[in-house]
């Protein structure tokens, strides 16, 4: 494993307090505007980097201390960003032998997208932070791989310029964040169908940024998003980058407002952050083509559940959406397993999104590096399995029994039977 002397290994440090923000990223005063740019810290060769918690090694020790802290912060007490990793090591496969599984394919279609395999690039902001040419070098990346990459509205170059850098006809999807002022969400609608984005994926679980304290210790510099025009800024809250650039987040947005957005793209909609059973209903009755599960990779409201829990969820509780809509999850995919099961478990896709920040210490290079990582992971675990395609992924091929006792079954409390009088 690639690392550096005298730094703990992410093994040597993985636990449940393993990204507790107030232990890994020191306090500091606000005075001190961050440096944003990566550090002149020597890397290890990329040919040394065989695993996705290589990347966070080399980011750890590469990144500026505000870069790493923005990226790699959770919410408040980190309950739920840990969660995410722990809930994948709660599923178990249980695979056949003496198949022959000598050739296998991991192709699949995201909303009539081809990917080559079932795993797409969740939106992150900023990407500039971890490298000059940011979102354009992923663009590239996901070209020469087959990836999707999903733009978030807080990236550091222009929707255009992002499309342009992929290739002719490359597959791109735009996360939206729905503005204030709502003249400039429809003007970015209107720009993106003229693109040729495949589709929108609203933002439904961050009406308000979360409280991430690793990144409001340390001050914000002079960093702008070129798509939506956030700034970031101090405050006596902090320096938050996260924070400072949800200020223009409409926090009235409703579901009576998906036919809205609908009508002024013209393209299929997925809502990212869906959390219940419930919740994946009404994306049915609104007309969602997808809906990407998901609890802002800890980032936003903390002691939410896992997505891979809010996926046992749907079967228990609304197995019928399957019928209607794609469904996606995202939060804590490091390992080609985890991937597996997740599409074992009726996933059409799985978001990867800390893990290629990280990787993009080392460029395009280093993007297109960690794509071949997780298919390499995920072809050997296939065959492994017992299967030679992603579309032979079951259910029975995971024990669900570590999480089981924690799978809800409908939106009241099992047993308590109070309620606030405002629900009476």
């Amino acid at each position: 494993m690639a690392t550096f002397a005298g730094t703990p290994t992410l093994n040597d440090q993985r636990g449940d307090m393993r990204h507790r923000d107030n232990s890994m990223i020191r306090s500091e005063t606000y005075s001190r505007p961050a440096q944003l740019a990566t550090e002149d810290v020597p890397k290890p060769a990329l040919s040394s980097i065989i695993s996705v918690h290589d990347f966070e090694d080399v980011a750890r020790q590469s990144f500026s201390e505000k870069a790493f802290a923005f990226y790699s912060s959770a919410a408040t007490d980190l309950v739920s960003h840990n969660a995410d990793l722990m809930c994948q090591r709660k599923l178990l496969l249980r695979p056949k032998v003496l198949r022959n599984v000598k050739d296998v394919t991991t192709k699949r279609s995201i909303l009539g997208s081809d990917s080559s395999a079932p795993f797409f690039f969740s939106p992150a902001a900023m990407a500039t932070l971890a490298h000059e040419e940011g979102e354009l070098a992923v663009a590239r990346a996901c070209g020469n791989e087959g990836i999707i990459q999903m733009v978030s509205s807080n990236a550091s170059y222009p929707l255009a310029d992002i499309v342009h850098a992929g290739k002719p006809g490359q597959p791109f999807f735009l996360q939206l964040y729905v503005n204030s002022d709502r003249s400039k969400t429809e003007d970015l609608l209107l720009s993106a169908e003229k693109l040729g984005i495949k589709a929108i994926l609203l933002t439904v679980d961050a009406p308000v940024p979360g409280k991430r304290e690793a990144d409001e210790r340390i001050a914000a510099g002079n960093v702008s998003a070129a798509i939506s025009g956030a700034v970031a800024t101090n405050d006596k809250r902090g320096g938050g980058l996260g924070r400072g650039m949800g200020k223009y987040i409409d926090s009235t947005l409703c579901w009576e407002d998906l036919a809205w957005i609908k009508r002024v793209s013209g393209l299929p909609l997925v809502l990212k952050g869906i959390q219940t059973a419930s919740d994946a209903r009404k994306a049915v009755k609104f007309g969602a083509e997808g809906i990407l599960l998901s609890n802002h990779g800890g980032r936003s409201l903390d002691t939410t559940q896992p997505a891979m829990m809010t996926l046992l969820e749907l079967h228990k509780c609304a197995p019928e959406v399957f019928a209607h809509l794609e469904v996606y999850v995202d939060g804590g995919f490091t390992r080609g397993t985890d991937i597996l099961k997740a599409i074992a478990l009726g996933a059409t896709a799985v978001g990867i999104g800390r893990p290629w920040l990280y990787a993009l210490t080392y460029g395009q290079e280093g993007v297109e590096h960690l794509c071949d990582i997780l298919k390499d992971e995920l072809i050997i675990s296939m065959k492994l399995s017992g299967i030679t395609d992603v579309d032979e992924a079951h259910p029975g091929m995971v024990n669900t029994a570590g999480l089981e006792p924690l799978v809800r079954d409908g939106e009241d409390h099992p047993w308590i039977r109070w309620q606030p009088k405002a629900r009476l």
